[in-house]
């Protein structure tokens, strides 16, 4: 990633898989929820086999527990008893590399024994004791920049992570609230980032799409918008992206309107690698785009 003619050449490995600012990008993707073992199963086959069809890196997501629905009544999903066997036999039957969120300090440890990155919610990306019982795990701890902060606040959030003494972190940005509902990106964001937390950034296009709270009882999203976001993103440059996906969206338990299709996945994946093939080119041999 470009800035002030460098780019942040500093990389973190999860599984067989290397996130890395200068390096091809990879992918995080899952459905939001963990709805089921035979359903995420079902994803998690049908995302290998892409990733092996393009070539890429990638790492599976779901989330064992949506904690911070906009509405008790939402559905949460499995839940960690259930969901981490489940994890475990998604690494074991795939050979993908697993990232799920954590909640609460006490959760860390256990996820911990069963995934590969331990993801940090953007509503918690503050939350010191959260970030050093994960920092603890010695996991890639992959941290969302909160909504209400700046991305040079990151640097901060870094490195109570890094003074627990783990240096394999890696920063995501998923919009920044503007006025009510609404999210923005910034992509001037993404390098700041890159410089001021020396990680590789990960652009998070689904959630960037979504309108917090927007239903009502449940947030909406724009999916129409997540290529244009996307694309966006990668012409900057990241080491990585997150999309959430999901065979019938409008079915999902959570984030059903920013969640990509599976079957249109494949081809909008397609198109970021080739825009970053260009980007990384390009600031290799010139040290901007």
């Amino acid at each position: 990633m470009p800035e002030n003619g460098k780019i942040v050449e500093i990389s973190a490995k999860a599984g067989d898989v290397s996130i890395g600012n200068h390096l091809p990008l990879s992918v995080f993707a899952g459905p939001c929820a963990m709805e089921s073992r035979d359903h995420a199963l079902e994803c998690a086959g049908a995302l290998k086999e892409i990733a092996a069809r393009l070539g890429i890196g990638l790492v599976y997501k779901s989330s064992f527990d949506k904690a911070n629905r906009t509405s008790a009544s939402s559905a949460r999903g499995m839940g960690l008893s259930q969901a981490l066997d489940v994890f475990a036999e998604i690494r074991e039957t795939t050979g993908l590399s697993v990232v799920t969120d954590v909640h609460e300090p006490g959760q860390c440890a256990k996820v911990g024994e069963v995934v590969d990155v331990i993801q940090i919610p953007a509503f918690l990306c503050r939350q010191t004791d959260l970030l050093v019982a994960a920092a603890k795990t010695g996991k890639v701890i992959k941290i969302k920049k909160g909504q209400f902060l700046a991305p040079w606040d990151m640097k901060n959030v870094v490195a109570k992570v890094r003074e627990a003494g783990n240096d394999r972190v890696v920063v995501t940005d998923r919009g920044t609230s503007f006025g009510y509902n609404t999210l923005v990106s910034d992509y001037r964001g993404l390098p700041i980032m890159a410089r001021e937390t020396q990680c590789p950034v990960v652009f998070d296009i689904t959630h960037s799409v979504q309108t917090p709270g927007g239903a009502g009882t449940t947030s909406g999203g724009q999916r129409e918008f997540a290529p244009t976001l996307g694309r966006a993103a990668v012409a900057v440059g990241v080491a990585a992206v997150f999309a959430e996906t999901h065979p019938d969206p409008d079915a999902a338990m959570s984030d059903g309107p920013n969640m990509i299709p599976m079957s249109q996945f494949e081809a909008f994946i397609s198109d970021l690698l080739e825009i970053d093939k260009i980007t990384k080119k390009r600031a290799s041999l010139h040290g901007y785009v």
